[in-house]
């Protein structure tokens, strides 16, 4: 338990951001479990659509410092490899 008051400070303010994070990493998985949906099944145009969402949705996530940017380029990549193997 935090005993300073600075220390109790911090530790409300890593609750606030915590919260934030969780959102954050949810958003993302949740556009990378659609989008692999559409790979499973082989629907191209959609699978497009929905790497659109995924990007923007790990550029965000980098950009309120949740996930590394070396992270989020190599899910993209490996993504993005998996939408153009689709025939």
């Amino acid at each position: 338990m935090a005993i300073t008051r600075g220390a109790k400070k911090a530790h409300r303010g890593s609750l606030r951001r915590r919260v934030f994070n969780l959102r954050r990493k949810n958003e993302v998985s949740r556009a990378i479990k659609s989008l692999k949906k559409f790979l499973v099944s082989g629907n191209k145009k959609e699978a497009e659509m929905m790497m659109r969402e995924v990007q923007s949705a790990l550029d965000k996530a980098v950009k309120g410092k949740t996930l590394k940017k070396n992270t989020a380029s190599r899910k993209k990549s490996r993504l993005s490899k998996l939408v153009k193997k689709i025939s």
